[in-house]
């Protein structure tokens, strides 16, 4: 915001209460000025215009989805519509909603080539199922299948032991 100044001469009580209410007004103006711009922003803006601005990108908010993905999803449509279609793209869009870590494998011997096999977590599965479905609907390639698999971690441990016993075998006979 531009502060204004009056020349020394005008430097007295009423000048400046003069000053002091343009330089409010002048404020005000400005942020009405600027608040179409801050809706721009998909992070901050309304929530109506965050329906616009996912309109104008394709994306539709499906049930029960949180208003945070919701902004997320809204906010990376066009880097996920340029990763699309790629097994480091489909990964990227994965990490950056919140999904995390995923294996993504195709073309397995002893499977149809159009399989993709996507590997989650027991936990990424069961707290995003409508968003991997929405996200390979939207994201996924075009002539493929996709099936979703957990990977389960399983806690293994193996103990090192001296053993030094003697072995001894008796054959009886009749």
């Amino acid at each position: 915001m531009i502060k204004l100044e009056l020349p020394f001469w005008l430097d007295g009580a009423e000048p400046s209460k003069l000053k002091a209410a343009a330089q409010s007004w002048w404020e005000t103006v400005e942020g009405w000025m600027r608040w179409p711009l801050l809706q721009m922003d998909a992070e901050t803006c309304h929530l109506t215009v965050l329906d616009l601005l996912a309109w104008q990108r394709d994306i539709t908010r499906f049930k029960g989805e949180p208003e945070p993905l919701y902004r997320l999803r809204v906010k990376y449509a066009f880097i996920n519509a340029v990763d699309a279609g790629s097994t480091a793209g489909m990964k990227r869009i994965l990490q950056r909603l919140g999904v995390g870590y995923v294996e993504i494998e195709e073309r397995m011997p002893d499977r149809d080539w159009d399989v993709v096999l996507l590997r989650f977590s027991d936990t990424q599965l069961a707290q995003n199922p409508e968003l991997l479905r929405v996200l390979i609907q939207q994201y996924g390639r075009t002539c493929r299948r996709y099936d979703f698999v957990t990977i389960t971690p399983v806690p293994f441990r193996i103990a090192v032991v001296d053993f030094n016993d003697d072995q001894q075998t008796l054959v009886a006979s009749l």
